[in-house]
């Protein structure tokens, strides 16, 4: 698809992309970008990382009493508090 036709109907080119599809975007004949699903996360990237980068005392104090200090709209506090 041309970067032309990609403007002129982004909606379909993300319906498409939602569906699964993945979409080539050419510029004057070139590749130029591919359009497609963007991965799903489910926090197991995210979890390593907070895993191997632990707070020290004074930040990790710092965390606690804010956790402490909030609550849900039901009133219930924040996991580890």
């Amino acid at each position: 698809m041309t970067a032309t036709e990609a403007s002129r109907n982004f909606a379909a080119v993300l319906d498409a992309a939602e569906r699964g599809e993945e979409i080539v975007i050419t510029r004057a004949g070139r590749r130029l970008a591919l359009i497609g699903p963007a991965p799903a996360g489910n926090g197991a990237a995210l979890n390593d990382i907070l895993a191997s980068c632990r707070p020290d005392d004074s930040f990790a104090s710092d965390i606690a009493a804010a956790r402490s200090l909030t609550t849900d709209e039901l009133g219930a506090t924040w996991p580890g508090a």
